[in-house]
């Protein structure tokens, strides 16, 4: 199959969709264009009329890395209260306006970028860019707001704290990056919230929230000369340079370990990873490929085989490649009764083991390409998708073509890549993280493991081994 695709309107919702996958000509190339507007914001640009709406999403360089070390969290509180008042309006007076001309806006801080979300129908589109422009630039942060943020915010921590999936991601990550910035939790711990005042919301809004870390995505019924306008109206106020915190690139600790966290639940969560391929590297597309056979999405991945419908283990087991602005992980997870949690865990390995040594087969290869072309054109099925995948790539300095770049790159990655890519991703063996009821009799002996690499250390219940020393920055 071939990805180029055109785009038509689908009539109820306010929808646009991918139509056509076929052997039609493409017009995403010659629609996607680079925008200046006449203050000199910048944005990627795809004007569509086959409905009358307007998608934009927009980051800032910074996110949850900018929190203070004694104070994470700081992040997501500022992206749930720039919505809740700005300027002269208040907490219910901003939020009628939105809702009275079917306006959404929203918010959130990424580990590596404080993001945003608009979309309106074209004849609100000067309003809601004003009311983005107040958010930004005044927004209000009144005392009671701020508390009923924090009220929601601790009771979600609260909850997380014997949530088994939660908890896994929280450790791996502990365990991933040692004290990295990336091993701080990004909403905030029960402790750091409430210690967290107005100040710190105005000066992280005063540090991220710049012009010249921003980039941004548009995709709808607007034109270039107007869009540029809008643009000026809604970021041009914005201080020219923000005043980030360096943050150092790290390496994911080295596999093989393991770490199990007694927890009183019914189903054992199993999250397992190790260090991964960042997106400007060479060979992250036959990564990405070989990934996907493995244990991509889709119900077809050698772990689905094996672990769910072979054995009949777990539910779901999937695994990702995760990439950030200073290191990159593979990462997976599954869930499993706690009596067959460790038979889970041995299984999830030796598959691991099998794809590092032997490589996918070409059947295998030939599989995952055609998924992966197929799904990529159908992940572009909205306009606030698109805009979405069109920051990612700006985020990922790829090029403005690159959704007609995206299928020969995958269909360039040969068997001998992809056994590369395998060898380098999971040779190591993995990092793994139990919670749940105890796996094992006894949970500081692991069973012996069959593998090519030495087994990981035996783990006290809720000890954290040493994660390593962050890599040097570059």
């Amino acid at each position: 199959m071939t990805c180029s695709f055109t785009r038509r309107a689908v009539l109820g919702g306010a929808s646009l969709a991918i139509a056509t996958l076929g052997s039609a000509p493409s017009l995403a190339a010659t629609k996607i264009q680079r925008l200046v507007s006449p203050g000199g914001i910048e944005a990627w640009f795809m004007q569509d009329a086959t409905v009358p709406l307007i998608a934009m999403e927009y980051a800032f360089g910074g996110g949850a890395t900018q929190d203070p070390n004694d104070k994470p969290g700081v992040g997501h509180m500022v992206a749930g209260l720039l919505d809740q008042g700005a300027g002269d309006l208040d907490f219910k007076t901003f939020h009628e306006r939105l809702d009275r001309r079917a306006i959404e806006l929203s918010f959130d801080s990424t580990r590596d970028q404080f993001r945003g979300s608009l979309r309106m129908l074209k004849d609100n589109r000067d309003e809601a860019f004003d009311l983005l422009r107040m958010a930004l630039t005044s927004p209000r942060f009144d005392a009671a707001d701020v508390e009923r943020i924090r009220t929601a915010v601790l009771a979600n921590l609260r909850r997380d704290s014997t949530n088994p999936s939660t908890l896994a991601n929280r450790k791996f990550l502990e365990v991933a990056f040692n004290d990295h910035p990336y091993a701080r939790q990004a909403g905030g711990t029960v402790e750091s919230v409430p210690k967290i005042d107005v100040a710190d919301l105005k000066d992280y809004v005063r540090r991220v929230i710049a012009k010249d870390t921003l980039k941004i995505a548009v995709v709808g019924d607007v034109d270039p000369q107007s869009l540029g306008k809008l643009l000026d109206k809604a970021f041009g106020s914005l201080p020219a340079k923000a005043e980030l915190t360096q943050v150092a690139d790290v390496v994911a600790a080295k596999p093989p370990q393991r770490v199990y966290v007694p927890l009183d639940v019914p189903q054992t969560v199993v999250s397992f990873g190790g260090p991964g391929v960042r997106r400007s590297e060479p060979d992250f597309m036959a990564a990405y490929v070989v990934n996907q056979i493995l244990g991509g999405a889709g119900l077809s991945s050698r772990l689905f085989r094996e672990v769910r419908e072979k054995r009949g283990l777990a539910y779901s087991v999937r695994e990702t490649l995760l990439w950030m602005d200073h290191s990159a992980l593979f990462v997976g997870k599954t869930g499993t009764r706690a009596d067959r949690a460790g038979e889970t865990v041995e299984e999830i390995e030796k598959q691991v083991r099998r794809m590092a040594e032997e490589g996918p087969t070409q059947q295998e290869l030939d599989n995952a390409k055609s998924y992966l072309k197929g799904s990529q054109m159908l992940a572009l099925d909205t306009s606030s998708k698109l805009a979405q995948a069109l920051l990612q790539y700006q985020l990922d300095k790829l090029p403005i073509d690159y959704i007609e770049k995206h299928c020969a790159l995958v269909d360039a990655v040969t068997l001998e890549d992809a056994r590369k890519a395998a060898q380098r991703l999971w040779g190591q063996g993995l990092l793994t993280v139990i919670v749940g009821r105890s796996p094992w009799p006894q949970p500081s002996r692991p069973p012996r493991h069959r593998a090519t690499t030495p087994p990981p250390a035996a783990v006290q219940p809720g000890a954290v081994p040493s994660a390593g020393t962050p890599a040097t920055p570059n």
